[in-house]
């Protein structure tokens, strides 16, 4: 068999229920993308979209054959979408990484958002998840609401984290605490699985770049300090 199609169609039993190949394979990208991030390396969006690409087939059940009985074209969007942040996350750090103005050789300085900035976020939140929930809930989408959030979010946590924002990892794991119930609902257990994975994750992913940007703090703070001491 090819193996594209072979991809496309394979399937293993996972508690008495069918689950694609393609879905454990996606969240394995996405997960090997959530570890590169962590790290701050600019793999971490090439490997994502290919993850992107692989999910975006999982949930659009309705156009691929998928053993689950529910489209959610939210989380299908947001794949499109994550691919189209992705870009930009991957010019960003590109580009960070270039000049050579982040700490350790990494692709990008983690620090705290402004109080405009979380504003924007706090806006963006509400604002999305109220105006894509109509939508979703018109095309049929299984779970309009929660799989509005997740969409929304989602997108607000892809560009925190293009611009370094520590708060992303907080973002994630408020979609994954939405993610993972709407899930199981759903019958995708691996993806349901890796939620469940991805907000311990992302607890240990906010606690090092908090770590990361306040060495950064210490070291900007300290420079002046060092200068005065010198032309003394």
């Amino acid at each position: 068999m090819d193996p594209l199609a072979w991809l496309l169609t394979a399937q293993v039993d996972v508690a008495g229920s069918p689950v694609l190949v393609r879905e454990i394979v996606g969240n394995g990208f996405g997960l090997a993308s959530a570890l590169l991030g962590l790290r701050r390396l600019v793999w971490a969006w090439p490997v994502g979209m290919v993850g992107n690409a692989l999910l975006l087939t999982v949930f659009l059940g309705g156009v691929f054959a998928t053993p689950q009985a529910h489209d959610l074209y939210g989380q299908a969007g947001r794949q499109v979408f994550f691919f189209a942040v992705s870009c930009y996350g991957w010019w960003r750090w590109s580009r960070t990484r270039r000049l050579g103005s982040a700490p350790d050789r990494a692709a990008v300085a983690p620090r705290w958002a402004t109080g405009r900035e979380r504003l924007g976020m706090l806006a963006v939140a509400v604002l999305g998840t109220a105006g894509a929930y109509p939508v979703l809930a018109a095309l049929g989408s299984w779970g309009p609401l929660p799989d509005a959030w997740i969409l929304v979010g989602s997108l607000l946590a892809t560009y925190g984290m293009a611009r370094g924002w520590v708060e992303f990892w907080l973002v994630w794991i408020a979609v994954d605490a939405v993610g993972v119930p709407l899930l199981l609902r759903g019958g995708f257990y691996p993806s349901a699985a890796m939620y469940l994975f991805y907000g311990l994750f992302c607890a240990w992913g906010f606690a090092s770049w908090w770590r990361t940007s306040a060495r950064t703090a210490r070291a900007a703070s300290a420079v002046p300090h060092r200068y005065l001491e010198a032309a003394t």
